[in-house]
């Protein structure tokens, strides 16, 4: 009998091990391509980390491509399933003949900050184009959101980016440096790196909230080839819907999500780190429900125009596509 029940246990666990490897081999592999590692994709990570996309039948995998344009020539290129940016890569995508469509929000605020040196900040009501006029303003490299969205100000106050400003344009983490060493006076940055300029005493709090002062806007979204709607819709279904429930529980599970992002920032420091997740759970800055709304490509797309990085409009319904987004709500 002990020699039976050996050999049914055997056979049994034979059966678990066998049906367990052709599920695995049955997973189908997503690369999603990132311009960077950032917190602001808190709840991509999330999904991948509670496995919501191995439950529907997916292998998702986040490659970091820091390479300018790098993240969306993956995808154009079929290196990768999908690309987290703006949509106004779908549209510059578009206006030379490439067809890229953004299938669920991830970032709906412009997440960056406007500061000034300690004790230079505009007065309250203060006129702002008066304020600006003169300054050299640190900024991110041309081409990126933070830059963009640095000379859409400047237009929007009736100023010359040339002629009545002085833009500073370095990477991202170069403009505390910037201030710290008296090289400009106003800088245009994100988290961590707010958090410890004000640790450092450099600026205080931000004198311009674009998170609140913009609204709605498609900041980063996750995007795909137009071809893998057409061909593979199961697949766009599944990681939309992914990606929602991991949009779902970054805002319903606050304790668990910051566990996970401990996990996927070791390196950060703990307190820089609980500083930007509580300034993004404050300014709502990652969307709740995965819809990119007309209002939030408006927004986008008036910004990137403005700065001249995208040189004619287009329509929205040419670079989004909100159906599977809708499927999964149940409101389709």
């Amino acid at each position: 009998m002990s020699r039976l029940a050996s050999r049914l246990l055997l056979s049994a666990a034979l059966a678990l091990s066998l049906t367990s490897f052709a599920k695995a081999q049955e997973k189908k592999t997503l690369i999603i391509a990132e311009p960077v590692h950032s917190t602001g994709y808190l709840p991509l990570y999330v999904a991948i980390a509670k496995g919501y996309f191995t439950d529907l039948g997916l292998d998702v995998k986040v490659m970091t491509v820091e390479s300018g344009s790098g993240h969306t020539n993956a995808v154009l290129t079929g290196q990768a399933f999908a690309f987290i940016g703006g949509p106004e890569h779908n549209a510059f995508a578009k206006l030379k003949g490439a067809e890229l469509r953004g299938v669920v929000n991830v970032v709906d605020r412009g997440n960056i900050y406007l500061t000034a040196l300690k004790g230079k900040e505009p007065a309250p009501g203060q006129d702002m184009s008066a304020y600006f006029k003169g300054k050299t303003i640190a900024t991110g490299l041309f081409g990126g959101t933070p830059n963009s969205i640095t000379r859409y100000l400047i237009k929007k106050m009736g100023l010359d980016a040339k002629a009545d400003v002085t833009l500073q344009e370095v990477p991202n983490s170069a403009v505390l440096p910037a201030l710290k060493t008296n090289a400009a006076q106003i800088g245009v940055t994100t988290e961590p790196f707010l958090t410890q300029g004000i640790k450092q005493s450099v600026w205080g709090e931000p004198f311009m909230n674009i998170p609140k002062e913009l609204g709605p806007y498609a900041y980063s979204t996750l995007n795909i080839r137009q071809e893998s709607i057409l061909k593979d819709p199961d697949t766009v279904r599944k990681f939309v819907e992914g990606v929602m429930k991991g949009l779902k529980f970054t805002y319903a599970q606050r304790d668990e999500a910051v566990l996970i992002a401990k996990k996927e920032f070791p390196t950060m420091s703990p307190d820089d780190l609980m500083a930007t997740l509580e300034r993004s759970f404050k300014d709502e800055v990652w969307s709740k429900d995965g819809v990119i709304s007309t209002q939030s490509w408006d927004t986008g797309s008036s910004v990137v125009l403005a700065a001249g990085i995208l040189k004619q409009p287009v329509p929205y319904e040419q670079i989004i596509d909100m159906q599977f987004v809708k499927a999964a709500a149940g409101t389709n």
